[in-house]
Order: C-alpha cells, then sequence, then structure tokens
C-alpha cells in the first residue's frame, strides 16, 4: 500500500475520545501535527459499561498508552490518593473512566464534544462534517470509534424484536446498559459465554433480578492467582504479557505487527478463538451455583409469549427445551463492518477495501483510503487479538503517530 508522503492540509481529525483516540492525538500532539479529537471523553466506557462492573485485564495492563512518563493508571491512582492496586487484583470501570478523563486533562484537554456526521474526500485531505454544522478540511482521520455500531446479536432474536435491540423493549445487547439495576425483580435471560455475559449475569443476580444464562459453549474461568497450581508453576520461568501469563499468548502481545502477514483465514480463526469466551477468576463464585446456567446450548428459535420472551434452546445432542424471560440481554460481543460506520460517505465507502467487514491495513493502520486510519476493535483481524484490549494502544499509538507525521511532513 503505497502511503502518501506530501504535506496534507489541515489537521488530522480523531473519530472518538476513548483509550485509543486519546493515546493517538497524545503521540501525534507530541510530535507536533495539529489535532482535533471529537466525541465524549471515554463516552463508552460512561455509556456502555453497567455500573459495578471490573475490567477483565490487571492494573499492570489497563494504562493508556503515553508519549512521556507519569501517565499510567498507577500514576492517576498515586495523584488521586487512590490506594495501589496489585496485579492480582481488579480494576473497577468507575476508577478507570476517572483515570481516562485524567489523561485526558493532561495531555489533550482540548478534547470537542460536536459529532462528526459525515467524512467525504476532498482534494488530497478530507472533508469533516460536525452535527454543529462546522465542516473541517483534514488532512488525516483516525477512525477510533471502538465497538460503536459493531454490536452482534444472534440473528434468532429478530422474531421477539424486529425493530432490533432496545433497552426498552424485549431484545436488547449488553452495550445498551449503564445500569443493571433497573431490572430488580425481573426475570432477565443473558445470551452469552464470555466476561461481559458472565459479568453481566453476576449484577443482575445481585441487584435482585431473576437470572438465567444460556451459553453454547462451557462456562468456564480464568485460574485464581490463588490457586496450589498457580503458584507452583510461578516457581518456573514464565512469561509475563498484558494479556495474560503465557508463552502461548507471548507473539500475540509483543509480535502484533507480524500477525498481519498471516494467512487471512488463519487470522480470522485467532482472534476469535485466542482469548474466547472467558471468564475472569474472579467471577467464579459469583456464577457457580448462584443461578441456572443453561452451557452447551443455542437458541434454535424465539417468539413472543404474551409479554415474555420464549426461547427454544438445542444442545449439540438435540435435546430441547424452552425458556422464557421478560428481558433478554444479548452479551455476544461485536463484529467490525466498517459499513456499519454511518459517518463515512458512500464514495469512501466504495474505496475501502475489507475482508469480512474489517478494512484491510497496512502495517502503520492506513486503509486502501490513503489518510484513514483504523484501530481497537476494526484493526484486531490485521494485528490480532490485542487490539481488543486496552494494552493494544502503545504499538498503535507509535505506529498510527509516525505515520501521520510522515505524511504531514512532520516526522521527528
Amino acid at each position: 500500500m503505497t502511503v502518501n508522503v506530501r504535506p496534507a492540509a489541515g489537521p488530522t481529525v480523531i473519530v472518538g475520545a476513548g483509550p485509543y483516540g486519546l493515546s493517538i492525538a497524545s503521540h501525534l500532539q507530541a510530535r507536533g501535527v495539529p489535532v482535533r479529537i471529537f466525541g465524549e471523553v471515554m463516552g463508552s466506557w460512561r455509556n456502555r459499561m453497567p455500573a459495578g462492573m471490573c475490567l477483565k485485564s490487571t492494573p499492570w495492563a489497563s494504562s493508556l498508552a503515553a508519549p512521556r512518563p507519569g501517565l499510567t493508571l498507577a500514576d492517576f491512582q498515586s495523584a488521586a490518593d487512590i490506594p495501589q492496586l496489585r496485579d492480582d487484583e481488579v480494576v473497577p470501570v468507575g476508577q478507570f473512566i476517572r483515570y481516562g478523563k485524567w489523561f485526558a486533562e493532561q495531555l489533550s484537554p482540548g478534547v470537542e464534544t460536536a459529532m462528526v456526521s459525515r467524512i467525504d474526500r476532498r482534494g488530497s485531505g478530507f472533508l469533516v462534517s460536525l452535527d454543529s454544522g462546522e465542516e473541517i478540511e483534514a488532512g488525516s482521520v483516525v477512525v477510533a470509534n471502538g465497538l460503536a455500531g459493531f454490536a452482534h446479536v444472534p440473528a434468532e432474536l429478530a422474531a421477539v424484536a424486529p425493530d432490533g435491540p432496545s433497552p426498552a423493549g424485549p431484545v436488547s445487547h449488553s452495550s445498551q446498559h449503564n445500569q443493571l439495576a433497573a431490572f430488580a425483580g425481573r426475570e432477565v435471560a443473558v445470551i452469552g459465554a464470555g466476561q461481559s455475559a458472565l459479568e453481566s449475569a453476576a449484577l443482575l443476580h445481585e441487584a435482585g433480578a431473576g437470572v438465567q444464562l444460556v451459553a453454547r459453549e462451557p462456562v468456564r474461568f480464568g485460574d485464581s492467582p490463588a490457586d496450589p497450581e498457580q503458584e507452583a508453576r510461578r516457581r518456573l520461568p514464565a512469561a509475563r504479557t498484558p494479556l495474560g501469563p503465557s508463552w502461548g499468548l507471548y507473539p500475540f502481545s509483543y509480535a502484533p505487527g507480524a500477525f498481519r502477514y498471516l494467512p487471512e483465514p488463519v487470522r480470522r480463526r485467532l482472534v476469535g478463538r485466542v482469548l474466547g469466551p472467558l471468564g475472569a477468576w474472579w467471577l467464579a463464585d459469583r456464577v457457580t451455583g448462584q443461578f441456572p446456567v443453561h452451557a452447551g446450548y443455542r437458541i434454535e428459535a424465539a417468539h413472543r409469549d404474551g409479554e415474555r420472551a420464549a426461547l427454544r434452546l438445542v444442545a449439540a445432542d438435540g435435546y430441547r427445551f424452552q425458556i422464557r424471560a421478560e428481558h433478554v440481554i444479548a452479551a455476544t460481543g461485536y463484529r467490525p463492518d466498517v459499513a456499519k460506520i454511518g459517518f463515512l460517505s458512500p464514495d469512501l465507502q466504495a474505496r475501502l477495501r475489507t475482508a469480512n467487514g474489517s478494512p484491510r491495513l497496512s502495517a502503520s493502520f492506513e486503509s486502501d483510503v490513503p489518510g484513514i486510519y483504523f484501530v481497537s476493535l476494526a484493526a484486531a483481524a490485521t494485528f490480532g487479538p490485542l487490539m481488543r484490549f486496552v494494552c493494544g494502544t502503545p504499538f498503535t499509538a507509535r505506529r498510527v503517530s509516525a505515520a501521520i507525521a510522515a505524511r504531514n511532513g512532520t516526522a521527528r
């Protein structure tokens, strides 16, 4: 892929003010590249994560990427007089949101809350239209919208919610809730086997909801640090990686640049399997034996039954039964699809080469439209599972900022 190295007019526009957007903005500013970043600071974390949730990553692996020392999660805890978390302790989402806002105040105080409504090509750059009516001529664009627009809901639930998932309807996606306590006293079915499903189910149960969990796969949890076998393993040489203490995770943690050279089917399979559905070790006691768990079942069909949703479940051996719930929460993950990014003009959409919805990216995260970069989950198909986590921000911020600085003629 050819990179346009001619100086590009206008600032770099970053769409999204979450961990990836903030990290890239700070690195670009450190390189002297003019930046305008749009979005609510840590907006997805504030609006799409239920109160009481915790990060799956350890404190050590939960820092945003800064171009200078002194801006890690531990630094924030010291500045805010918060007790330091050990690596076997969990990071509350509320604390992580506060850290992200503090990071933005230190390095990106100019985050703008206006929303990007449309991006068009304009010569060698882009015309970025805001919902405020302002138009910006940008030299480069970084799409850092995280999970927005990529929520996946099983097609079998369409009969229950033909108008799509909604918190007020019979079916929703886990990303549509930030207060699960509202379901107290109601019957709720949670679909999924990953961290989001397991923790949502636990929080619902603890809030007083009647919960049933439906999972296609066996429900699994990570190993507790206090496990005797884990203690024995610690005496052996072990890999310390941001994705976990495993040599098997080492290449995904430290060689994301090499991941893109694997054949596309292999990359797609690895992104789906590595760190697949698995609950954090600290969730096990809050799930096991606390409420019904229908593991090894998929939804065969669903329909409305009065005020409830009726789900017909089927096991691999053909055994079937039905459950009912007042509300169904699909904690069934996300599937990147650039066609669902509504602010990209039809012309840009038509020029983007994709594979199963994910953009094809260069080594610097640049798409086939020179000057447009995709990061976070949209880049996972190219650079691997690291892009699904906060610990992917250092690699991403370095690569993207270096490429844009070179494109602008301000490389240093």
